[in-house]
């Protein structure tokens, strides 16, 4: 089970965008996620009338690892670090380390 998950609150803690707050909008491969509005570059694009795209420079969020990002706990509104428990019918949730509350209702 994966600590980071597409749709998760999070905050950049290292790094140029740090203390930014963002959403995962996908992962990449196992180590890298799409945060919307970190790590974002400026890409010089060609137009291609097959995809209706036109040309000039465009903002592109770019991956990040998943080393420099925490999940945003709201109860402390904090980053935090995450665990995961076994419940008594046998699913595994992730909890924040802090409070130990879980993450997913």
């Amino acid at each position: 089970m994966n600590r980071i998950k597409k749709g998760d609150e999070v905050v950049v803690i290292t790094g140029r965008d740090k203390g930014k707050r963002g959403t995962v909008l996908r992962r990449v491969d196992a180590e890298h996620v799409v945060v919307e509005g970190v790590n974002r570059v400026k890409k010089h694009q060609r137009p291609n009338p097959i995809k209706n795209q036109t040309g000039g420079i465009v903002d592109k969020d770019m991956p990040i690892h998943v080393s420099n990002i925490a999940l945003y706990n709201p109860a402390t509104k904090k980053a935090d670090r995450i665990g995961f428990k076994v419940l008594g019918d046998g699913r595994k949730v992730r909890v924040f380390r802090s409070n130990g509350e879980q993450v997913d209702a």
